[in-house]
């Protein structure tokens, strides 16, 4: 597992970090399970003090590797990464072995907590994302990436603590048996069920896909039985809906099948018979969107885009440096753009509206977003976990980095209605209110000072989306000057 990871970490994470630093990291997270040891770094080795006495002392791996954390002397990384992680683990589980011996603390948390505890205090100083799946995370995390084994349906708290269906999807098991939001659950496979212990009801409906499950309902005075088939459900992540001459498209996260269902919904929009001419539009709402996969951020904004950049990455390792291209079609014919965003638009999304952003295609309204711009690669680990190691930083089109700054709108709405007001006013003067903290954060590169990105986000502070957001959105789109000028803050890059 050590070595694994470790060699994993000395291969491919963004920033370069000593043998030294990281055998030290992941051992001082014994100290938070037993305060009573320390760890420290001595002439060359790992030491482990007990009630201020040595317990022990092990090796690092030869001075001339700890100058670079891959020692030159290797032509390919991942020989020279497992050449220093194996010596640097035998040494770490030595010492991990020690302490078992010697604390009860550490006994009574067992193994799996010890590691645990050792990679979260590495990746501690290493980066926010970076981070350990237990074996049991690791299934939930890949069930999340591609789809979700279910029903079909969600289960809320009702009246008199009873449990409720709250919501159906429209396609899934439930919808096929027919039922309904607000239908009263008795049992699940003949245990009662109730709303003091919901997390309880939720864990009857789980199991392998495949495989049934029985619910007793009560809908009005009528009882009676359903029985599901539990499958793999893409979860729904797009919801498209055509109004006042505006094409509304919210996406929740970005899930194996949101572009599909995104395409979907363009080309049901624009298909022949409902004239395109009678669209004014298109509000792409990403607000509260935390991400997901980078794969489908770059076919969204593609969707919108003919042919062209939408991102780069780049890193230490030489796979993590790409180019990210669209498609040459644009599905929305070149239909006016309004992307709404606010501070938790993270990850993909800001990769999306980054994108649109710099390739002059969208005008972006809201507040600053996240600034989520890591991108993790995913290593499987022998106990069945999961590393997830920060290996590139995202590049917008036009160069910038997505981390930290976030992505700031041409027209902010995070100050305040009045201040709103003035930006929408100047807009419709020519005077594109963010024309300069845009430009400034477009000339930005990595490593961009905490004082720069801290007074670019200033400027339009990230704050949750309100609701004049998307009135606003059609209030743009209803005056094609104001859009030009907010457009004029993007790149011409097409």
């Amino acid at each position: 597992m050590l070595a694994t990871a470790l060699g994993a970490v000395l291969e491919r994470h963004l920033e370069r970090a000593t043998p030294a630093d990281l055998g030290l990291w992941t051992l001082r997270g014994l100290e938070v399970l037993e305060p009573l040891l320390k760890a420290e770094v001595q002439s060359g080795s790992l030491v482990l003090r007990a009630d201020d006495h040595s317990l022990a002392a092990r090796p690092l791996p030869p001075a001339a590797d700890l100058k670079t954390g891959i020692n030159p002397a290797f032509s390919d990384n991942a020989m020279a990464a497992e050449a220093i992680a194996q010596p640097l683990a035998q040494s770490l589980a030595t010492l991990f072995e020690l302490a078992w011996r010697a604390s009860p603390a550490l006994r009574r948390a067992g193994p799996e907590r010890m590691l645990r505890s050792g990679f979260e205090e590495l990746f501690n100083h290493l980066d926010p994302y970076s981070r350990y799946l237990t074996p049991e995370e690791a299934g939930a995390a890949r069930v999340r990436r591609v789809g979700q084994v279910g029903l079909g349906l969600r289960l809320a708290v009702g009246r008199r603590d009873e449990v409720v269906l709250t919501a159906i999807t429209a396609i899934g098991p439930a919808a096929e048996a027919r039922l309904q939001p607000g239908d009263r659950v008795l049992a699940i496979d003949g245990q009662p069920v109730s709303g003091r212990d919901l997390a309880a009801a939720a864990a009857l409906l789980e199991g392998p896909a495949g495989t049934e499950v029985t619910l007793r309902l009560q809908r009005g005075n009528r009882r009676f039985a359903a029985r599901l088939l539990r499958s793999l459900l893409a979860p729904e992540t797009v919801q498209a809906e055509r109004r006042d001459d505006i094409l509304w498209i919210r996406l929740e996260n970005f899930s194996n099948a949101t572009d599909r269902h995104l395409m979907e919904a363009l080309t049901e929009a624009l298909r022949p018979g409902l004239a395109a001419s009678r669209l004014r539009g298109v509000v792409l709402d990403l607000r509260g969107n935390r991400g997901g996969l980078l794969g489908q951020a770059v076919a969204v904004a593609g969707a919108f885009l003919s042919g062209g950049i939408v991102a780069r990455t780049a890193g230490r390792h030489p796979d993590a440096v790409r180019t990210y291209l669209a498609s040459s079609i644009d599905l929305a014919q070149g239909l006016p753009l309004v992307v709404l965003v606010d501070g938790r638009t993270a990850s993909a999304a800001e990769i999306v509206a980054a994108a649109l952003a710099d390739r002059g295609r969208a005008v972006l309204v809201g507040s600053a977003t996240t600034g989520k711009g890591l991108i993790q690669v995913v290593l499987p680990l022998p106990n069945g976990g999961e590393l997830l190691v920060t290996w590139s930083r995202v590049l917008a089109p036009l160069g910038w980095p997505i981390q930290g700054l976030g992505v700031l709108p041409a027209l902010c709405t995070s100050l305040g209605p009045e201040a709103t007001a003035r930006g929408l006013a100047r807009l419709r003067l020519r005077d594109p209110p963010m024309a300069l903290p845009i430009a400034r954060e477009r000339a930005a590169r990595p490593p961009v000072p905490a004082s720069e990105i801290a007074a670019l986000r200033d400027t339009c502070p990230p704050a949750e989306g309100r609701p004049a957001d998307a009135a606003l959105a059609a209030q743009l789109l209803a005056e094609p000057e104001a859009y030009a000028t907010a457009l004029g803050n993007a790149g011409a890059q097409r």
